[in-house]
């Protein structure tokens, strides 16, 4: 029975496709470049600018109090959604270095124990998948059902146009699409910046588990020699170093944009559950945008907990070979080694929150003390 063809690439595919879509993937068009840059910059402007700005220029002046709630929640998504795009856009090229980088490491990837790790990997990047389409499928589908139980004429999200489109049915059907299609875009947008972070971070975990595998096979076999071995697993710390590395400079300000919309978002939501939004449709858009944002975010501090955890421990894999039987040489590398692992490896957003486990709780009591604020001042 063949080998199964380990590509840690295909994984990140879709994103590749959602970048196309969003006009951000201009460093891989070839073929048709102007007429693609042309069409990037025409969708951003339209979307990436123009809807959150056409949601902001409604705040607070809307026709009822859930209406503001449902405007500002949806603006300060939408704001933080089309800056976190920008950031990546930006720095869209070190994707390119990851990518290399996962194919050298994909290359030293052999025996049963650590393809079994990889495979561990289709399962969870599966189950990130998932909880991405669990958090937006039923979001857009309530946004929906409480655009449509509405009595008279109305927007699927209050906002302002430069025309009118409550008297004129034309105008009327032009906001609306404009909104669908620039939700989708955004929503596109969304997971795209919060799901890619989650995949190349359980990738790197995954990785490194493998490394340790193979630190632990070191000078087991006599017929190979134990130095190259060692040699190329430092090689392969050091590639995923670099990856840690790049991703880390990739993620670091947008995850600090969420975490600080997370906190803000998930107030606003729960206090509006709580004292303002009577409406049933709209109470239960509200709980499932509480439960959404949360998980925008917990993908992504699972896993760089994870990484911490497992680039903590490989200096127990390299004391697990039998490096008591090799020479001088193999030892002063391996404690060089050592020393260099013991060093942690924590991704920080913004330069001053640690993306983390940790981090998502106190983002959940950030957003508990700005409720203890709203009922005190009720």
């Amino acid at each position: 029975m063949p080998e199964k063809v380990i590509d840690s690439l295909s994984f990140i595919k879709s994103h590749w496709t959602a970048w196309w879509i969003l006009g951000v993937a201009h460093e891989r068009v070839q073929s048709w470049r102007s007429f693609y840059l042309r069409y990037s910059v025409v969708v951003n402007v339209l979307f990436t600018v123009g809807y959150p700005l056409h949601l902001g220029l409604s705040l607070f002046s809307n026709r009822s109090l859930t209406e503001d709630i449902l405007n500002l929640t949806t603006f300060v998504t939408c704001l933080a959604c089309s800056a976190k795009t920008l950031l990546y856009a930006y720095n869209i090229g070190k994707v390119a270095r990851i990518e290399h980088l996962l194919r050298l490491l994909d290359k030293r990837v052999s025996g049963m124990q650590q393809r079994a790790i990889y495979g561990q990997v289709k399962l969870k990047l599966r189950t990130i998948l998932y909880v991405f389409i669990g958090i937006y499928m039923p979001l857009a589908l309530f946004a929906e059902l409480s655009f449509i139980s509405k009595k008279e004429r109305g927007l699927m999200y209050p906002a302002y146009f430069p025309f009118d489109w409550l008297h004129s049915t034309r105008n009327y059907y032009i906001a609306n699409v404009y909104q669908i299609v620039g939700i989708s875009f955004q929503l596109a947008q969304n997971y795209v910046n919060d799901c890619f972070p989650a995949v190349v971070l359980c990738l790197i975990s995954s990785h490194v588990k493998m490394l340790y595998s193979r630190f632990d096979d070191i000078g087991r076999d006599p017929s190979i020699d134990a130095e190259k071995q060692l040699e190329d697993c430092i090689t392969d710390h050091k590639r995923l170093l670099e990856i840690f590395q790049c991703m880390e400079g990739f993620m670091s300000l947008p995850m600090f944009v969420q975490f600080t919309v997370t906190a803000l978002n998930l107030c606003i939501s729960v206090a509006s559950v709580v004292f303002f939004v009577s409406e049933p449709m709209a109470r239960t858009y509200f709980i499932f945008y509480a439960t959404a944002i949360q998980l925008q975010i917990y993908p992504s501090c699972y896993y760089s907990t994870d990484n911490e955890y497992w680039f903590g421990r490989l200096h127990y894999a390299a004391f697990s070979c039998n490096w008591p039987d090799q020479d001088r040489t193999f030892k002063r590398k391996m404690m060089i080694f050592v020393e260099r692992s013991l060093m942690p490896s924590t991704a920080v957003a913004g330069g001053m929150l640690r993306v983390n486990v940790d981090t998502f709780f106190a983002t959940l009591k950030m957003a508990y003390s700005l409720f203890t604020i709203i009922i005190q001042m009720r």
